[in-house]
């Protein structure tokens, strides 16, 4: 059974449906340690990987969730790993990470276009290191993630037309999407970051609901307010840079370089293929 982002825990025999209550006692169990990701070697090892997940997602029309989750799968194996900065070392946990989402996700994924540029990798390799992230991972692959929440906020909200629920979800989703590469968000479980998200595009989207959504949201039982609001105003600057790229999207600065300009497109690439996606599944 492929497993889905939306319902993480939903069991293999009886294929039940996971309450919210187990999701939001859970969620901590599928975070990074911020301690171990943040040291400096940590931090530029997943700089680089992350980049390289987004040029691999690019080039092999990759679907975004499996990037995503293999991005956590990276996050919660380097947090807990400290990783020497070699360059093949990096490719090889990429490769390895991306492996066991697509496997995950029961999506086909070939390693040949990932190895012609450099290193090329024998099938026990990329397994032993799969097995060494499933160990320090624990073997929890099934992560649970903000895409988790998301229906759940909504379903608080005052917005019952199917439509602009529809448009609501995609937009957090692309939010949440770009925000997950950036390191300052990792701090916040996922809950935080769905609840956040859908506050941001309600501002966005629906301004005369705003205020109510807001409310109806941060009043949820499981939230912390403060905090919640803390990753409200991160993910406002997020947005306002996002615009503020849009606005300067036509013309090549002098400041901004090829590799810049690639790796800016492709994660515009990778939100557009998000939506993509969002769209089947909603």
């Amino acid at each position: 059974m492929e497993f889905n982002l939306q319902d993480p825990l939903t069991s293999f025999i009886q294929q039940q449906p996971c309450t919210m209550s187990e999701l939001f006692a859970s969620e901590s169990d599928h975070m990074p340690s911020l301690n171990g990701l943040t040291s400096f070697n940590n931090a530029d090892f997943r700089s680089e990987a992350i980049s390289l997940m987004l040029q691999v997602q690019f080039s092999c029309n990759l679907d975004p969730f499996v990037a995503y989750l293999a991005s956590n799968y990276l996050d919660r194996f380097l947090s807990r790993q400290e990783i020497a900065g070699k360059p093949w070392l990096l490719r090889l946990i990429v490769i390895s990470c991306l492996s066991l989402a697509s496997k995950m996700k029961n999506t086909p994924f070939s390693f040949s276009d990932i190895q012609n540029e450099g290193c090329i990798f024998e099938a026990q390799s990329i397994q032993r290191t799969e097995l060494l992230i499933l160990g320090t991972l624990e073997w929890r692959m099934r992560s649970i993630t903000p895409f988790s929440f998301l229906d759940f906020f909504i379903s608080s909200t005052e917005l019952k037309d199917p439509s602009m629920e529809k448009v609501h979800k995609e937009r957090a989703s692309e939010i949440i999407f770009n925000a997950h590469y950036d390191i300052k968000f990792l701090k916040f479980k996922p809950s935080i970051i769905a609840a956040a998200a859908l506050i941001s595009a309600s501002h966005e989207l629906f301004p005369l609901q705003y205020s109510a959504t807001r409310t109806s949201i941060s009043a949820c039982e499981y939230l912390d307010e403060e905090t919640l609001f803390n990753c409200c105003s991160l993910m406002e600057e997020l947005v306002r840079t996002e615009e503020n790229e849009s606005t300067l999207d036509t013309s090549f600065t002098s400041t901004e370089t090829p590799v810049s300009v690639l790796e800016r497109n492709m994660k515009k690439r990778s939100r557009m293929d998000g939506l993509c996606c969002i769209n089947n599944l909603i």
